[in-house]
């Protein structure tokens, strides 16, 4: 059995690459508030590190995760409103510092994702899953809703989507999930840990500060008006990194036709 201490496991390669694995094969990998706290604690403390570029979250055994696990379930049927609150407002800033770390963060799903799941997979920059992997939003069968996976569930596959599978909990797999904008790419069970491999080369290959302040555009500039303030936001960005440290590092780089400092050895070589 496992104990809360190897429920989720966390490695950072010499890259800079950290993976948050769900380790409760056991369970189909389920989270109760000791994993929700695990994971809030670790997500923090990654966003944190310079050292850290990417962050893969993965999980061990055939299920990516089940979503609430049953017996933490049953106990917050005894819960009073106070003690829900509380439980749910861990959960939410959870899910929180993982939609706003600063890396990139790369969702690895080789199996099913229920419930608060999809809300993990919808949080993360890409979402990289097996042709044997599912999805549901499966809350209203037990007469609750996805609450505070919401956010984040909608921002990934949009409202009109997002207003059936929350009411139907119907079960759909990883091509559908791509077509709802959840999944980017779907590839072979065989194929996952190299195109994951792949995707991360191709991030290391760009310039660690440019990436982070990339992320954090889309976020900033998403569902805003363009108008005169916006372009001025924007306008300041790119003028700042054109004279950042990293900036004249790229661009003299590329008039000079050699590689950039922080280019990377590829992940794939010597596999």
């Amino acid at each position: 059995m496992n104990t809360p201490e190897n429920s989720v496991l966390f490695d950072v390669d010499r890259y800079g690459v950290a993976t948050v694995t769900l380790n409760t094969p056991d369970k189909h990998n389920a989270f109760d508030d000791t994993i929700i706290d695990i994971l809030k604690r670790l997500f923090i403390d990654i966003a944190k590190r310079s050292d850290i570029r990417i962050m893969i979250l993965a999980a061990n055994g055939k299920s990516f995760s089940a979503g609430a696990d049953l017996a933490w379930m049953k106990r917050m049927a005894n819960y009073s409103f106070e003690e829900n609150l509380n439980d749910a407002n861990n959960l939410a800033q959870m899910l929180h510092a993982l939609n706003f770390m600063p890396q990139t963060t790369i969702a690895k799903v080789q199996g099913a994702a229920f419930g608060g799941a999809v809300g993990l997979a919808s949080c993360c920059d890409i979402v990289i899953a097996s042709d044997r992997a599912s999805f549901c939003l499966s809350e209203v069968k037990l007469g609750l809703i996805p609450a505070t996976i919401s956010p984040y569930v909608v921002a990934a596959i949009g409202q009109k989507a997002a207003r059936r599978y929350f009411q139907t909990a119907e079960r759909f797999f990883a091509e559908k999930a791509n077509q709802l904008g959840l999944v980017d790419e779907v590839v072979d069970l065989e194929a996952l840990d190299n195109t994951v491999n792949d995707m991360v080369s191709t991030l290391l290959a760009n310039g660690p500060e440019a990436i982070q302040q990339a992320k954090q555009l889309a976020l900033d500039v998403a569902f805003q008006d363009i108008d005169n303030k916006l372009l001025g936001i924007t306008s300041e960005r790119i003028a700042a990194i054109r004279v950042s440290d990293q900036g004249q590092e790229g661009l003299n780089a590329f008039f000079e036709k050699r590689q950039p400092q922080w280019q990377k050895v590829d992940k794939n070589e010597g596999q």
